[in-house]
């Protein structure tokens, strides 16, 4: 399948320099899209070197900082305009594995949208504190016992769609950020009857620069749950 990573960037300088060049050693048939959102330490300079070398990496620049869920979708209408037949999901910073990446592309064809899933047997976390284990697990715990989808890990970040899938689903619709937009897209596909596949990842924790998380983007997950049972 004619196939676009989606990487979303913030002040990701440091980083961005080589995840690229690793995810087209992984799959040297995809095409890499980096949405930045106007970084001002040069993310987007660091881009266009490397697209200057390589026609299949892209760059997408917007006006602001505006949110990883707009982000991602700016990437899908992107890549759907363009025909693009599945696009993925991917973190900058090394959090998901470019080997990782090959498991979850092989798993697309049999499936409707595929999750890379640390909580699955096989996945696993390095690097992290109880405490983080203990909001992820609890965090698809309770989005388990709310949406009623088997869904071991809701709000993993590596996924990869089929490009039907993310049309039946209604991007322009979809209004969560953070947490809560990965919980929302899985939600909306698994409520039209599409299938799901979870594949096991190693999930690393970011080796360069500082987490994006927040306990308000958590908040807003928890909250935002019990409002997608009405969608």
């Amino acid at each position: 399948m004619k196939t676009l990573i989606i990487v979303p960037t913030y002040n990701e300088r440091e980083n961005i320099g080589q995840i690229v060049p690793a995810i087209r050693r992984a799959a040297p048939h995809v095409d890499v899209l980096v949405v930045d959102d106007n970084s001002p330490d040069g993310t987007q300079d660091v881009v266009r070197q490397m697209q200057s070398a390589d026609s299949q990496v892209h760059l997408l620049g917007r006006a602001g900082k505006q949110g990883l869920g707009k982000a991602y979708l700016a990437g899908f209408a992107w890549g759907l305009e363009r025909g693009y037949e599945a696009l993925v999901e991917m973190d900058a910073d090394f959090s998901h594995r470019p080997e990782d990446l090959v498991k979850l592309l092989a798993a697309l064809p049999s499936a409707d949208f595929a999750m890379g899933s640390r909580w699955v047997s096989g996945g696993q976390t390095v690097n992290w504190g109880l405490g983080r284990k203990i909001i992820s697990r609890g965090g698809s715990f309770y989005t388990r016992q709310i949406l009623r989808f088997p869904v071991r890990d809701w709000t993993g970040g590596f996924n990869a769609w089929k490009a039907g899938t993310l049309k039946k689903i209604g991007l322009d619709s979809v209004r969560s950020e953070g947490y809560s937009f990965q919980i929302e897209l899985k939600y909306r596909a698994l409520k039209l009857g599409l299938r799901g596949v979870e594949v096991p990842i190693v999930f690393e924790d970011r080796r360069i620069g500082q987490s994006k998380m927040s306990s308000r983007i958590v908040v807003e997950a928890l909250y935002r749950v019990w409002s997608l049972r009405g969608i």
